[in-house]
């Protein structure tokens, strides 16, 4: 992998949190530095010809395989210590780079992204610099490096608070899903149990819902009802 230089910005970069739902357990993906032991979020840099937004979403297609997924820009990370020239250095030593000076160890702004996908469709895909990528249960991360963390932390934040207006965008279900499916993915992702009557009369109440037939699965009369969205938004919000 040559090192980006003039066609990319310099101390520019773009960090995705990318959640996936298992059916129990929300996950994150995460990658890990050939040879280092290093944790990060998937992320990368923005060519000088392409904008922001495409950039991510270049980033994001080339890790999992997908295109016309929602992603939501959620913060802006520039704090004056936000560099780890050591760390920045073996990584790249790894890959037989070997800088004395470079705005790769220099200190870095980071736009943060969120989106949300469905676990099942994806197959992760490695990056040249990265020996796997895989999925982690929020719960039991590893140890992330720099400001992964925090920045992991502010996008599930964001996504609490405006969960219900999101819930369009969502890509964690399959196309037609049961009530219990949908609160399942809730509670994952505010990290607590909710009354289910509540909770179905809430959704219903949205006006975003559209109900289908009932899914029978072995000729129960509790058979429950399926749903889909209205209306789906899968462009960069």
């Amino acid at each position: 992998m040559d090192l980006p230089k003039g066609e990319y910005i310099p101390n520019l970069s773009y960090d995705s949190v990318i959640f996936g739902f298992s059916g129990e357990k929300l996950k994150i993906l995460i990658l890990e530095y050939h040879n280092t032991k290093k944790f990060a979020l998937p992320g990368g840099f923005v060519q000088v010809v392409e904008s922001l937004d495409d950039a991510v979403k270049r980033g994001l297609s080339e890790r999992t395989g997908l295109d016309k997924i929602f992603l939501q820009q959620f913060q802006t990370f520039g704090s004056k210590d936000r560099h780890d020239s050591e760390t920045m250095r073996e990584i790249l030593e790894k890959q037989g780079h070997f800088l004395d000076s470079h705005w790769m160890l220099d200190r870095f702004i980071t736009v943060g992204y969120y989106a949300l996908i469905n676990y099942e469709n994806v197959t992760p895909k490695p990056d040249m610099l990265s020996d796997s990528i895989g999925w982690y249960d929020y719960d039991d991360l590893p140890d992330l490096m720099m400001d992964h963390r925090e920045i992991v932390d502010k996008a599930l934040e964001h996504l609490r608070i405006h969960l219900d207006h999101k819930l369009l965008s969502f890509n964690l279900l399959p196309e037609k899903f049961t009530m219990k499916e949908l609160q399942q993915v809730y509670e994952a992702i505010l990290g607590e149990s909710l009354n289910r009557a509540n909770f179905q009369r809430k959704m219903l109440s949205l006006d975003i819902l559209k109900r289908h037939d009932k899914l029978y699965t072995g000729g129960s009369h509790k058979a429950p009802f399926l749903y889909s969205f209205k209306e789906k938004n899968n462009a960069i919000g």
